[in-house]
């Protein structure tokens, strides 16, 4: 059995029901034969972008939707961002990006492999992003984009 396989069970099991903690799915794997530690566990969950998000029944798992057809298996900006997007701000040439629980990261990245000129670059934490923007004109259509794409979901 191999890491690709073990990932692409691990995404079916996030995506067909409602997992709330990394020990819940280790037993959900164990279950259809997979015994893997916790470490090797967050390393798939990492590899794969899997974000924490609340829901009305609580918090759970979700693997952004086009982390498995996208190129390199990178999630793209448009398939993750309506998912993980709470709202914006900005001032200058300077947008703050807030997400939900650990969705900084997976838009932070999707944002930076688009190599959009207008952005230098973004720095995440656990549910903020800072985009730092070339320009105040470049903000304005960053920007409008992403809320564009907020929209979207």
């Amino acid at each position: 059995m191999t890491k690709r396989e073990r990932q692409t069970v691990i995404r079916e099991i996030i995506a067909t029901r409602p997992v709330g903690s990394q020990e819940e799915l280790r037993q959900l794997l164990a279950e259809r034969g997979w015994d893997v530690t916790q470490s090797t566990l967050s390393r798939d969950m990492r590899d794969l972008r899997i974000a924490r998000i609340p829901t009305p029944t609580g918090i759970r798992y979700t693997v952004p939707e086009a982390a498995s057809s996208s190129e390199e298996g990178r999630a793209t900006l448009a398939s993750i961002f309506p998912q993980l997007f709470a709202r914006l701000d900005f001032t200058g040439n300077l947008i703050v990006v807030r997400t939900v629980v650990a969705g900084a990261q997976p838009i932070a990245e999707a944002i930076d492999n688009e190599g959009n000129p207008d952005v230098l670059g973004t720095i995440a934490g656990e549910n903020t992003i800072l985009i730092i923007c070339r320009s105040d004109s470049a903000r304005e259509r960053v920007a409008k984009r992403l809320l564009s794409l907020a929209q979207k979901g």
